[in-house]
């Protein structure tokens, strides 16, 4: 079967699936809700099937796509081609706080939305957590699987690093399901569109966000084990007690507050007196 849409071949490599759906697309931009005055950037524009309604209703976008062929196709588009700022880069190496920088609208944060490449998305968001202070929301297409982890809580299966920290720097809130007719060629799984918002200011009081980070990665990376045995090299089981937590809990149960908790037992321990 041809994996050709509007004459482009769709990448595997680049995780390329095409969105075609009118009802869908009409859902998500109305999500989104762009405006003029605002510094809005696509991850991943593809076809356009997100970029030309977007493009109706306001004067200037940003967007960053890394096929070659494809950012030529934008850049000669018949009708949207001057409202264009074209990024010809991965997305994952984007310094977004310079994309603010030379954003059209000065004052005004980004609002970064995207049918993001289902092989990049955890590590995308991730990098993009980075720069929530410059991001005034993101509305992404994520596989569902994903949208389910980020808006996961404590005691669920699918709650994990990727929801402990999403939920750290943004409020998550799943919009829409959308399933794989909606694209093509059709992706094997369902996929979802999920609000990010950032924070103003942190849910939870943290002195170190690295040493958040790494406890995080660490309680998770063995989900198996109980805290105890899976943090033992940075917080003692009497530390632990300490902070009126159960050494033999495993990390799925325990809350972004008991995180931030144990991540600041060890900042203390690490850099006494800082």
């Amino acid at each position: 079967m041809s994996k050709t849409h509007l004459g482009h071949t769709a990448r595997k490599r680049f995780g390329q699936n095409f969105l075609h759906d009118e009802y869908v697309i009409d859902k998500i931009v109305a999500a989104i809700n762009p405006q003029n005055g605002e510094n809005l950037v696509e991850i991943g524009p593809g076809l356009g099937a997100i970029t030309d309604p977007v493009c109706e209703r306001v004067d200037k976008l940003t967007v960053v796509e890394l096929d070659r062929d494809l950012a030529k196709r934008l850049r000669h588009h018949p009708f949207h081609g001057d409202k264009l700022t074209i990024i010809e880069q991965d997305a994952l190496t984007l310094d977004f706080s310079s994309v603010l920088a030379n954003a059209p609208n000065a004052g005004q944060p980004l609002r970064v939305f995207g049918n993001l490449p289902y092989n990049i998305s955890t590590p995308l968001m991730f990098h993009l957590f980075d720069f929530t202070t410059d991001i005034k929301d993101m509305h992404f297409m994520l596989q569902k699987e994903v949208v389910t982890r980020l808006a996961a809580g404590p005691g669920s299966k699918n709650y994990g690093r990727l929801s402990v920290m999403a939920q750290y720097y943004c409020q998550v809130v799943p919009v829409l399901n959308v399933p794989p007719g909606a694209f093509k060629p059709p992706p094997k799984v369902d996929s979802a569109v999920v609000r990010l918002t950032p924070h103003a200011e942190p849910p939870v009081e943290v002195q170190s966000v690295t040493t958040l980070e790494r406890v995080i990665a660490q309680a998770f990376n063995q989900r198996r084990k109980t805290i105890r045995n899976s943090l033992r090299d940075c917080i003692s089981e009497a530390d632990i007690k300490a902070l009126g937590l159960n050494p033999t809990a495993r990390a799925e149960v325990l809350s972004l507050q008991d995180f931030a908790a144990i991540a600041n037992a060890v900042t203390d321990r690490e850099w006494p007196g800082e």
